[in-house]
């Protein structure tokens, strides 16, 4: 079953050791079904080009579905310890089920446009699946948001305690990051959904064939233009999993934004005992080692980007061996994200927003501050000056141990003159977040409408 594709010019036989070296069987073996669909196309262009007859042709894509069928109900058939690769088994499998018919299937191709082709069909669908994950979390955020719309929360800059905004605008901000990663990769699924099958192994078959036919039955929206970049690029996985690296930030930052408010420092967030842990010595402990291991992971996915960089910066033309690295990389950054994605809309859907303290803490560390610079605007003083005034205010209510809204107003017009008792009003947590109506602002009628718009946007 292990018979190599490449064998003729051979008098000696290859090293044991190099054979497992160079086996990619064990990993390119998911490939099958893609290969199969791609061979099958193969197949019925052969057979256009008169270069299989009608019964051979059948008995070809007969026994590629046999070959398909049985890998996807028989885990056992894959079991080959001397397969190749994955199309040396498929192969091996034909000739086995129909005979010499099958040793007909490779003319006018090559290996090298042959697993371009899988592999492009693999990661087109595994693509769509990400997105779909992609989706739920994002459904999952709109959920929460709702729960809480009208939660308040403090807002930070350099981890400081800055404005205060609305917890659903919080879930909405990352709704954005996510929605720009779903958009990304159903970019590079345009680039991934171009056909290289027909550029042979560097020069193009020399039969025939119907390529543009071959790409209709496949579901490409486009053939490759030239053989020699056909089979020599792999930029299309470097995009995927440049796209899927930013996806990894996204949650990498979702995450760490979540361990934080779950610590009992700041208690915003409590998570639930199905996406926590505890601690072998400390029984009080519970650990959002779900999250950490989002967040680990994202380093994983970055070094699989760059991996791929370094393994296509410097080979000539066309195919290199170097390009069979091309896969463990992109498999495994599809699995990590996948599970990432699932295990974050999850840890969503299990998590409790502590509302009070959340709202208290959006009144304290002077978060108004801004909010009187700008009555101080709406009464005419210029904003450098209103900042100044502010600062120097916000210094008055420190040194007396209190916020903003409890310094008396002859404390205030001591330093303002131009504050009137209007102000209390205006510092209401209420109003701070009330005054914020700008599109993408964190008014709650902005909040409220902006997660409506999303809705409509998902669905």
């Amino acid at each position: 079953m292990g018979a190599k594709l490449w064998g003729g010019r051979f008098t000696g036989e290859a090293d044991a050791g190099f054979l497992r070296f160079n086996r990619s069987f064990d990993f390119d073996r998911r490939l099958l079904a893609a290969d199969v669909r791609a061979s099958i196309a193969h197949c019925a262009a052969l057979r256009r080009a008169d270069l299989l007859t009608e019964e051979e042709a059948r008995a070809i894509t007969e026994g590629l579905l046999e070959i398909s069928r049985r890998a996807s109900t028989d885990p056992d058939y894959l079991n080959d310890a001397e397969a190749e690769d994955v199309h040396s088994f498929i192969e091996a499998r034909l000739v086995q089920l129909i005979g010499d018919a099958g040793r007909k299937l490779h003319t006018g191709r090559s290996r090298n446009d042959q697993v371009a082709t899988a592999f492009r069909l693999w990661l087109r669908e595994e693509i769509d699946q990400l997105n779909e994950r992609l989706r739920a979390l994002q459904a999952a955020l709109l959920d929460l948001a709702e729960r809480h719309r009208d939660a308040a929360l403090p807002g930070y800059t350099h981890l400081q305690r800055a404005q205060p905004i609305l917890f659903a605008h919080w879930c909405l901000a990352y709704f954005e990051m996510f929605e720009r990663d779903r958009d990304r990769l159903r970019d590079a699924r345009r680039r991934v959904n171009t056909m290289p099958l027909g550029s042979a192994a560097l020069a193009g078959a020399s039969y025939q064939l119907d390529r543009e036919a071959m790409a209709r039955a496949l579901g490409f929206e486009a053939i490759t233009r030239n053989s020699l970049d056909a089979v020599s690029d792999r930029d299309f996985c470097v995009e995927a999993t440049a796209a899927a690296s930013l996806v990894m930030v996204h949650l990498s930052r979702l995450a760490e934004d979540i361990i934080i408010y779950a610590t009992t420092e700041f208690g915003f967030i409590e998570l639930s005992d199905a996406v926590a842990t505890g601690s072998s010595l400390m029984p009080q402990k519970k650990n959002p080692d779900a999250l950490e291991l989002i967040r680990g992971k994202a380093g994983r996915i970055f070094g699989h980007t760059v991996a791929l960089l370094a393994m296509l910066k410097g080979l000539p033309l066309a195919y290199n061996k170097d390009m069979q690295e091309d896969k463990e990389a992109v498999f495994d950054t599809v699995d990590t994200v996948k599970a990432c994605l699932e295990t974050m809309a999850t840890v969503l859907r299990n998590v409790r927003l502590n509302e009070a303290r959340a709202r208290e803490a959006a009144t304290r560390g002077y978060m108004n501050a801004t909010e009187l610079a700008d009555y101080l605007v709406r009464k005419g003083v210029p904003f450098r000056d209103a900042h100044e005034l502010t600062g120097r205010l916000v210094l008055a209510a420190m040194a007396r141990g209190v916020e903003l809204q409890d310094l008396a107003l002859d404390e205030m017009r001591a330093i303002a003159p131009m504050i009137e008792g209007d102000v209390y009003a205006a510092l209401t947590l209420d109003r701070t977040l009330g005054s914020k109506e700008v599109i993408g602002g964190t008014a709650p009628a902005r909040v409220h409408e902006a997660i409506r718009e999303a809705r409509q946007r998902l669905s």
